[in-house]
């Protein structure tokens, strides 16, 4: 466990400050080989200690390895809030296990994502979180991976962090949507509808003082609220009644309401897969592939929580 409070202007000196698009990678020791070609676009914050530091051509910015990959994004968000790329795509340090992706692929679809809005990416659908009393972790053998390791809890409920931080107000969704191993692309314009000052209660409140802790459950509840906060209106549902009426969004991601939910019980997460998504305006590609994965199940008032992300690094000591 790391107790004392990083501190709150850790850059990379190697950093553009006006660059169009950014990759903001939280490592901890995973093999980084798959962004060398797209070395001079990234901003690594490594978290695996001297031991486990990335090679060259990547430069990166040692961090504690505290609040898993929550605590690495929000930190530059507030250290470079001023000068943030055009286009940040946030991603951990392996994303096979759930984008089939390649890296300029995904870099093509994020430089067009629309301002207010938030791309992700297959194959994992978008799930839903709606468990606001806290995470039954019992229910799903699947999650035992985070369960069984020593977690730092934070004395409120997710309901409450989420009414005080994320919405400000005292309203309680019935769901909202989340991508699983939060890794998403958005536009500065969008991050900036939130203050810095926004950004710096969030990462104090879930990720320093009592919370700065290897495997903080604030951190799985942060990988939740991403989409949330920055696009509320298309990733919060207010009432049973806000349901779209059709299954995907512009954005081929299931709509609101319509969001995958793991089955209690679940030995083996493997989520649902997100089919027949358009890579670009040119060209389409079928993403149903080889693996069979649960059926896409709607949410409703009367099922249990969905998916918790299998992320490598973050959390280990």
């Amino acid at each position: 466990m790391y107790s004392p409070d990083p501190p709150l202007n850790v850059v990379n000196p190697n950093r553009s400050t006006n660059a169009d698009f950014e990759i903001v990678v939280s490592h901890y020791n995973e093999d980084l080989s798959w962004l060398n070609s797209h070395s001079s676009e990234c901003c690594v914050y490594s978290k695996g200690g001297s031991k486990n530091a990335p090679n060259p051509p990547l430069t990166f910015t040692p961090l504690p390895n505290i609040g898993r990959e929550g605590h690495t994004f929000l930190n530059h968000i507030v250290n470079h809030y001023d000068k943030l790329a055009g286009v940040t795509l946030f991603v951990q340090g392996r994303i096979d296990d759930h984008v089939d992706l390649t890296l300029d692929e995904m870099k093509k679809r994020a430089m067009d994502v629309p301002v207010g809005q938030v791309r992700t990416y297959p194959f994992r659908e978008l799930e839903v979180f709606d468990h606001w009393d806290g995470i039954p972790w019992e229910q799903y053998p699947c999650w035992k991976r985070w369960s069984s390791m020593d977690t730092q809890t934070m004395g409120a409920t997710p309901l409450e962090l989420f009414q005080q931080y994320i919405t400000e107000g005292d309203r309680t969704p019935v769901a909202v949507a989340f991508a699983p191993g939060a890794i998403f692309a958005v536009k500065k314009e969008t991050v900036h509808q939130h203050s810095r000052a926004y950004y710096k209660r969030l990462l104090e409140r879930m990720f320093l003082g009592k919370m700065a802790h290897v495997n903080p459950e604030t951190g799985h509840y942060m990988e939740r609220f991403w989409l949330a906060m920055l696009n509320p209106d298309e990733y919060i549902q207010w009432s049973h009644a806000d349901l779209a009426e059709k299954e995907r969004n512009q954005d081929g991601q299931l709509a609101k309401g319509r969001w995958y939910r793991t089955p209690i019980g679940s030995v083996v997460d493997l989520g649902a897969v997100r089919r027949g998504e358009s890579v670009d305006s040119d060209s389409s590609r079928s993403l149903s592939a080889s693996v069979t994965r649960s059926p896409i199940t709607p949410a409703s008032p009367d099922t249990a929580l969905s998916f918790m992300s299998d992320e490598e690094g973050q959390g280990k000591e």
